[in-house]
């Protein structure tokens, strides 16, 4: 029936990845049969959405019904790189698969996804704002894959004479809690488990509705807050995040003179922080009217809620 012979005698966990299921076998007993769904990560580069893709998926690493597996290409989107991520990949034989990648329309992450798409895989797409490029167009017309256009996952101010390792972690520390305070990461969450449950409810390839978002500030903090001041934080907080990017463009590739484009860059670092800050005011202030509300993946996938610190989820 199974592809493999059960041991004598230690209990065991098998995963048959081809089958989709775990089978489980206690001391030579059967034990249940699950649906497992396979997700693939290909992080191209980094945005700070890609530090959190698949985490946000299994927060506590107790999930039954998913499994992920990451390949990255590290920091750089040359061409080997993503060979190799793809690669990868695609030897996985996921249900689906997410590329996160910075400007997602640049040759590197479109080579990606035409390629998954050619192996069947069906792709979703998380990105920073590509909204005003040209080749995005094309993209949003492309009925094989989804997206997730993350608006607020500012690129970094990028000058050597400015950036070093601490200031880059600091930078993508803030931004990571803007995203998640602010309630883009949720957002985002829930539509890739979206997709998982389509694919536990026995729908595969092109049978699959991919998300398609562009995460504006109404989108993002849209049911997160009960608190009229602790919104408004979170949405001066979102507004900050999106126009970071400008300057740090500004910065970066249009300014030639580093006595100009080092207090551009550092201007918007200091945006960041700011925006961080307010996300903590607005949290601070849910808190104060114990109405944080908390939603968290149950082993079967499902998700539980409450807005309660003490209490039970529903």
């Amino acid at each position: 029936m199974f592809p493999f012979d059960f041991p004598a005698e230690e209990d065991i966990s098998k995963c048959l990845y081809e089958h989709r299921v775990i089978i489980t076998c206690y001391k030579k007993n059967l034990g249940d049969i699950k649906m497992v769904v396979k997700v693939g990560v290909a992080k191209l580069g980094n945005i700070a959405s890609g530090v959190m893709a698949e985490l946000l998926l299994d927060e506590r690493a107790d999930r039954e019904d998913m499994q992920t597996f990451m390949a990255t290409s590290g920091t750089k989107l040359e061409p080997a790189d993503v060979d190799r991520v793809v690669s990868n990949l695609k030897a996985y034989k996921p249900d689906f698969c997410i590329v996160v990648s910075p400007n997602g329309v640049l040759p590197g992450p479109t080579g990606a996804r035409e390629q998954l798409a050619a192996a069947g895989i069906p792709t979703i797409i998380i990105t920073d704002d590509v909204t005003t490029k040209k080749e995005w167009e094309a993209v949003k017309a492309d009925t094989k894959f989804g997206y997730i256009i993350m608006k607020a996952d500012s690129m970094i101010g990028a000058r050597r004479e400015f950036l070093d390792p601490v200031e880059m972690s600091d930078y993508n520390g803030n931004l990571v809690k803007v995203l998640a305070l602010t309630g883009a990461f949720r957002k985002m969450q829930v539509a890739l488990d979206k997709v998982i449950d389509q694919v536990k409810a026995g729908k595969k390839g092109t049978e699959l509705e991919l998300p398609k978002i562009i995460m504006t500030t109404d989108k993002a903090v849209d049911g997160e807050f009960t608190n009229p001041f602790a919104l408004a934080k979170a949405r001066a907080a979102h507004e900050i995040a999106m126009a970071v990017a400008g300057q740090n463009v500004k910065g970066c590739f249009m300014t030639k003179e580093w006595e100009k484009y080092i207090p551009i860059v550092t201007s918007a670092h200091e945006m960041m922080r700011v925006a961080a800050a307010l996300c903590d005011e607005a949290r601070e202030l849910e808190k104060a009217g114990d109405s944080i509300l908390r939603q968290a993946h149950k082993k079967d996938g499902s998700l539980v809620r409450k807005t309660k610190l003490v209490a039970k989820f529903e």
